[in-house]
C-alpha cells in the first residue's frame, strides 16, 4: 500500500510538471486564455503554491483582468501566512490600475516585513527588481544586512547600484564581499568586466582606481593591491600591474612567485613581445631562493624569446640558452629547457646535428618516463624536419609503446599519420586517421578529422593525387620553417589547379603562413578569396573567424571585424565559433558582457 502511494504521489508530480510546462508554453507564444486554465487548474488543486500562483496572475494580467488577478491575490494573503513579496505583486497589479497610492502602500508593508524578518528580505528583493523597483530593492537588502549581517545581501546591492549607475558603492560592495570572503575574487572580478574597459580613462575605471587607493591609504591590505593589479591588467599597464604584484610579494605572510610569473605570461600573450615580460622574470630569478621557481621562470623567459624573435635576435637566444645550461647544469631537473633549447636549435637555426647531439645526451641520463617520451618525439619531429621519414617512424611507434593509452600516445600516432601524409603514403596515413578520430584527446581528434577530410576530399577527383602531393609538399615547407617556399609551392596549386576542390586548401594555408610571417593583409586577403568564392565550404566559418581576429586584433578595424563575426553568428549557427564570435561581436558594439 505505502509503494501505491509513492507511486500515486510520483505520477502527480510528473503530470503537474508537464502541465505547468504547457502553460508556461502558451504564455510565451502569447495564448493567455489557454495559459490561465491550466494554471487556474493547477492552482485550485494547490492553492499554497506560489508558484502556481504567480503564474496564474501573470496569464490573468497579461489578460488586462487585473480585478480577478486582485482577488486572487488578497484571497492567497488572508488564507496563508504572511508572504510580503506577494503584496509587491498585488502593488504591480494597483499600478497597473493606476491606483498608485494602494501600490506604494502595499509596497512599504512589503519593506517594512523586512524589520520583522530579515529572511524575507531575499524573495522580497527579487520581487522588486523584478519589476525594476530598484530603489525599494536597494532598500530591502539593505536594512536586511543592516539587522542580520550573517545574511549577506552584498552582492545583489551591489548589482542594483550598478544598474542605478552608482559605481561607487557598486565596487564598494563588491570589495567588501571579496574582504569577507576571498573565494568570491574571481566571480566578482567577471562581474567588474561589465564595467571595466582598456581605457584607463573611462569612468569606471576611474571611480574603481580611486576607490582602491583611498582604501589602501586608509587600511593597507593586499586585497586592494590585487585588484589594482587586475585593473592594471585590463588596461594593458603590465608595468603598473607588476608593481603591484611586487608589493603583495613584499607584504605577503607566505610569499609565492605564481601570480609574477602568471602576470609575465599574460604581458607576453598580450604584447608579444617579451620586453615586457622579460624585467618581471628576471625579477623572479633573482629573488627566488628556490631553484625550482628559478628554472620555471627561465623556462617561461626563453619560451617567450624563442616565440617573439626575429631571426637576427637568434645568436644572443643561443647563448642565453647556454649560459643558463651551464649555470644550473644538464640535468634532470632542466630537461624542459634542454628540449627548448633543441627545438630551437633545430628549428630555428638549422643546426639540426647538435639539437640531436642534446637530445641524445637528455636521453642517457635518468629521466622519467614522459619525459623520456617528450624527447623521442622531438627527436622524430627533427628527423621529419631532415626528411629521414622512417627514422621518425620508428621514435613516433616507441613513445606510443612508452606511454600507452595517453594523450601523449595519441599525439605520437597522429605525428606518424602526418609522417605517412608528407611521404605520399596518403592511404596509410587515412587509416590511422580514422582511427584517431575516436581519441580521448578532442583537439587530436579533431586534428585527425581535419586531416583525413583533406586526403579524402582531394583524392576523388585526382587519382594520381597530383594537387594533393603539392599541398602535403607545402605542409612539410611549413613545418621545416621554409615558409617562403611553402608559399611558392601553394601559389602553384592555386595556378595548376584553379577552380578544383584544392583551392580552398591551398588558400587557408597560405593565409595561414602569412599570419605566421606577419604578412596580415596578404592573410586577409587569401581568408576574402575563401569566403567569396568558397561560402558554403567546410573551411568557410574557419576563414570568416580567422579574418574577423586579424581586423579585430592585428589590423585594428573593428568595424569589419565586427561584420564577419556577424556573419557567422547569421549564417553559420551550427559553427564551433559561434559562441566566440557572438562575445567577440557585442564586445565590439559595446555590450555589457557577462
Amino acid at each position: 500500500m505505502k509503494n501505491f502511494f509513492y507511486i500515486l504521489f510520483f505520477c502527480c508530480s510528473i503530470s503537474f510538471g508537464q502541465s505547468f510546462s504547457l502553460g508556461e508554453n502558451y504564455l510565451d507564444q502569447g495564448e493567455y486564455e489557454k495559459a490561465k486554465s491550466i494554471f487556474k487548474s493547477l492552482y485550485e488543486k494547490q492553492p499554497r503554491s506560489q508558484k502556481y500562483l504567480l503564474a496564474y496572475t501573470k496569464a490573468l494580467t497579461e489578460l488586462e483582468q487585473l480585478d480577478e488577478a486582485e482577488e486572487v491575490l488578497l484571497n492567497y494573503l488572508k488564507s496563508t501566512n504572511r508572504y510580503p513579496n506577494i503584496d509587491v505583486e498585488l502593488g504591480q497589479i494597483y499600478q497597473r490600475q493606476d491606483k498608485n497610492d494602494l501600490a506604494e502602500k502595499r509596497y512599504q508593508i512589503a519593506i517594512e516585513s523586512i524589520s520583522e524578518n530579515p529572511n524575507f528580505a531575499y524573495s522580497v528583493g527579487q520581487a522588486f527588481q523584478e519589476y525594476n523597483l530598484l530603489d525599494e530593492a536597494a532598500m530591502v537588502y539593505e536594512k536586511a544586512n543592516e539587522l542580520q549581517p550573517r545574511i549577506n545581501y552584498k552582492i545583489q546591492l551591489a548589482r542594483i547600484y550598478g544598474e542605478q549607475g552608482n559605481l561607487e558603492k557598486m565596487f564598494q560592495n563588491y570589495i567588501y564581499l571579496i574582504l569577507e570572503s576571498p573565494n568570491y575574487f574571481n566571480v566578482v572580478s567577471r562581474n567588474f568586466n561589465e564595467y571595466i574597459t582598456e581605457d584607463p580613462q573611462s569612468e569606471a575605471n576611474i571611480v574603481f582606481k580611486r576607490l582602491l587607493l583611498k582604501e589602501l591609504q586608509k587600511k593597507p591590505n593586499v586585497l586592494y593591491n590585487q585588484l589594482l593589479s587586475w585593473l592594471f591588467v585590463q588596461e594593458g599597464d603590465f608595468n603598473k600591474a607588476f608593481a603591484q604584484e611586487k608589493a603583495i610579494y613584499k607584504r605577503s605572510e607566505n610569499p609565492k612567485f605564481d601570480r609574477i610569473i602568471e602576470l609575465a605570461q599574460v604581458a607576453g600573450d598580450n604584447t608579444l613581445n617579451v620586453a615586457v615580460s622579460e624585467p618581471i622574470l628576471n625579477y623572479v630569478i633573482d629573488e627566488a631562493q628556490n631553484q625550482r621557481i628559478q628554472l620555471r621562470a627561465i623556462q617561461e623567459l626563453m619560451e617567450q624569446k624563442v616565440a617573439f624573435a626575429n631571426a637576427n635576435r637568434y645568436e644572443a637566444i643561443k647563448t642565453d640558452f647556454e649560459n643558463f645550461l651551464t649555470t644550473y647544469e644538464r640535468k634532470p631537473n632542466t630537461a624542459a629547457l634542454q628540449l627548448l633549447q633543441a627545438r630551437f636549435l633545430a628549428f630555428q637555426l638549422q643546426e639540426k646535428e647538435e639539437a640531436k647531439q642534446s637530445i641524445n645526451q637528455l636521453l642517457s641520463q635518468s629521466i622519467n618516463t614522459f619525459t623520456q617520451a617528450t624527447t623521442k618525439i622531438l627527436l622524430a619531429d627533427i628527423f621529419v624536419l631532415e626528411e629521414q621519414f622512417n627514422q621518425a617512424l620508428i621514435y613516433y611507434s616507441q613513445v606510443e609503446k612508452l606511454v600507452k593509452n595517453t594523450d601523449m600516445a595519441q599525439e605520437a600516432k597522429f605525428k606518424v599519420a602526418k609522417t605517412s601524409y608528407y611521404k605520399g603514403d596518403f592511404d596509410w596515413a587515412v587509416t590511422q586517421l580514422d582511427v584517431l578520430k575516436k581519441a580521448t584527446s578532442q583537439f587530436i581528434a579533431n586534428d585527425a578529422m581535419s586531416l583525413a577530410r583533406h586526403i579524402k576530399d582531394n583524392s576523388y577527383q585526382d587519382s594520381i593525387q597530383t594537387a594533393l602531393q603539392k599541398v602535403a609538399k607545402a605542409d612539410l615547407l611549413e613545418f621545416q620553417e621554409q615558409n617562403e617556399m611553402a608559399l611558392t609551392i601553394l601559389d602553384e596549386v592555386l595556378t595548376d589547379f584553379n577552380g578544383e576542390p584544392i583551392e580552398d586548401e591551398a588558400l587557408f594555408r597560405k593565409a595561414k603562413i602569412h599570419e605566421k610571417l606577419n604578412n596580415f593583409e596578404a592573410a586577409a586577403d587569401a581568408y576574402q578569396q575563401i569566403i567569396e568564392f568558397y561560402p558554403l565550404d567546410v573551411l568557410a566559418d574557419d576563414a570568416l573567424f580567422a579574418i574577423a581576429k586579424l581586423y579585430q586584433n592585428q589590423l585594428n578595424e573593428p568595424d569589419k571585424a565586427k561584420k564577419y563575426y556577424e556573419k557567422i553568428i547569421f549564417d553559420h549557427p551550427d559553427s564551433i565559433y559561434f559562441v566566440d564570435a557572438q562575445k567577440a561581436f557585442r564586445k565590439l558594439r559595446g555590450d555589457a558582457i557577462n
